[in-house]
């Protein structure tokens, strides 16, 4: 349950190691010195998760020229993530925090309400990380077909 208000601009970002789709495992350790992109999402193959990581894999081309790592985080068990990434061809890695363990330092796992009932979830939310290993962006609740568009304006900011 988070209790955080979440990770703001300028922030240093959370340490984190997690088991991720084709057998990778990824950390923050790996990544210094390195920009990434870590979104999170609240449930693999659902139309608005979809269209996000979709969005993501066309961009990465782009995305990569910048140097940026893409790392995509939702609360599913990692067989459910491999299938979503074979089914839409998804090379980035899509990590497994199913006790939202980084969601929680991140302020990501939320209180939602859908229909008049409260339950807790994750928050569709964006983080851009610098090399220096410092949040330099942050997207709470960001619309699935803006996303990629947004990540790629600031990551050439950076």
């Amino acid at each position: 349950m988070s209790d955080v208000a979440g990770i703001e601009s300028g922030a240093k970002a959370p340490h984190f190691t997690l088991r991720a789709s084709g057998g990778r495992t990824v950390s923050s350790a790996a990544l210094r010195g390195k920009p990434y992109l870590l979104y999170f999402y609240p449930k693999a193959d659902t139309s608005g998760c979809t269209a996000q990581a979709c969005g993501i894999q066309e961009a990465l081309p782009a995305l990569g020229k910048l140097n940026l790592t893409v790392i995509g985080v939702s609360p599913d068990p990692l067989k459910a993530i491999d299938k979503f990434a074979e089914k839409y061809g998804l090379t980035f890695p899509l990590a497994s925090d199913p006790e939202h363990e980084l969601a929680d330092q991140y302020g990501t796992w939320v209180e939602k309400s859908m229909y008049g009932r409260k339950y807790w979830g994750m928050e569709r939310s964006s983080f851009l990380v610098d090399g220096e290993g410092v949040v330099r962006e942050v997207w709470r609740k960001v619309k699935p077909a803006e996303h990629a568009a947004l990540v790629r304006a600031a990551a050439e900011a950076l």
